[in-house]
């Protein structure tokens, strides 16, 4: 992307490819390799679009304090083909908890904590907590994965099929 400033279809299009990979089974690596190219160098984008979707994906299962998703084994069940070292236990641990912030009303100051990670990776962190989310939504609902990424992309006026 040359532009400096996404817009609302780069926004759409980020959600479309996201869903479209897990209707379609892809793991997180194809995942990040369709979705790449949208990253503008040096920007959050489209980190923020995807902890607004796992917010959408906690919204539409209707989880609450009440009825939580528990953060202790999020990671192992629903990333497994990840795996976390050092610094990266931090940064994936920000992107699910900003996740559920941001739907609870709080918006994360991602300037603030992204300064310090020294990469400009945070989107793919991002990504990796709306994969993890949206899969622990389709299995609290006892869906497929495919079929919750379906429904919730209807329900944001997203088709995630191929164009």
């Amino acid at each position: 992307m040359a532009r400096k400033r996404p817009t609302g279809e780069d926004r759409a299009e980020a959600m479309r490819r996201l869903l479209l990979g897990l209707v379609e089974g892809n793991d997180i690596f194809d995942l990040e390799a369709s979705i790449e190219e949208l990253h503008p160098r040096n920007n959050t984008f489209p980190g923020e679009v995807f902890l607004r979707l796992a917010g959408d994906a906690l919204d539409l299962t209707g989880v609450s304090r009440d009825e939580p998703i528990p953060y202790e084994g999020l990671r192992e069940k629903y990333l497994a083909e990840c795996e976390y070292r050092g610094r990266d236990n931090r940064k994936i641990q920000f992107a699910i908890l900003a996740s559920a912030a941001a739907r609870g009303g709080v918006e994360p100051d991602l300037l603030e904590e992204v300064v310090w990670w020294r990469a400009d990776d945070f989107w793919r962190y991002a990504l990796e907590a709306a994969v993890a989310l949206i899969r622990s939504c389709a299995d609290r609902r006892n869906q497929p994965v495919a079929a919750f990424a379906k429904e919730l992309g209807a329900r944001l006026g997203i088709e995630p099929e191929r164009a």
